[in-house]
């Protein structure tokens, strides 16, 4: 038996980008045949740049309202629901994909667009996370630097085939892993990324030892 999971997700609750309330996201990937999601919401200043002074606690319990309400939407059954976000400093345009970390990392954080790659791939490791640089070749992106991250997502659904090609090669030269996400933001992003792996997501140590193994196949549909 294998299982699909989405792992680069937003909600229109806190990205602002984003089109689709969390319970109808939750439905659609079941619909497509997902047996799990990580919500990576925009950690970001267009996300708090209208919530006025960065305030962490009020802040923080703002980004984790949708990832709370799929909890308690999908208490009883097997569809896993697991927090990640995607962070975008203020000092330039690179989005970094992290995995692994729980509701306490973002309590105790503190402002994370103030740090920079080397703090938050120190930070993401002490609490046993990963850190991925999100669609690296899209053509705004700057801060590529293989040394402040684990992974590259290989796989972007927004991108064009040339950007998700660049970002294979480049993933491959410096030895990196590897990750594929539709970066859903609206209905019609549904089903293009992900990854399909022999063993069951459940767990935040489940995901992250499953992107260090490589046991998985990328999901890459234009």
């Amino acid at each position: 038996m294998s299982y699909k999971y989405e792992l680069h997700c937003h909600t229109a609750s806190v990205s602002m980008c984003g089109k689709v309330e969390p319970e109808r996201i939750v439905d659609l990937h079941r619909e497509h045949g997902y047996n799990g999601i990580v919500l990576t919401d925009h950690y970001s200043e267009l996300t708090f740049y209208k919530r006025h002074l960065f305030a962490p606690q009020k802040e923080t319990e703002f980004f984790l309202a949708p990832y709370r309400r799929l909890l308690e939407y999908c208490e009883g059954t097997d569809f896993t629901v697991l927090l990640g976000v995607e962070l975008r400093f203020y000092a330039h345009a690179a989005d970094f994909l992290i995995y692994g970390i729980d509701e306490d990392f973002l309590y105790n954080c503190g402002n994370m667009m103030l740090w920079n790659g080397v703090r938050l791939r120190r930070e993401v490791h002490k609490a046993g996370g990963l850190v991925f640089q999100a669609h690296p070749f899209r053509g705004y992106i700057l801060g590529r630097n293989h040394l402040v991250i684990d992974g590259v997502e290989v796989f972007n659904g927004k991108n064009s085939r040339e950007a998700n090609e660049k970002a294979k090669a480049w993933a491959q030269k410096y030895g990196k892993l590897v990750s594929s996400g539709s970066d859903f933001h609206r209905e019609e992003h549904i089903g293009k990324g992900g990854i399909i792996t022999e063993t069951p997501i459940k767990t935040n140590s489940d995901l992250v030892n499953i992107l260090k193994s490589g046991d998985f196949r990328l999901v890459e549909n234009y």
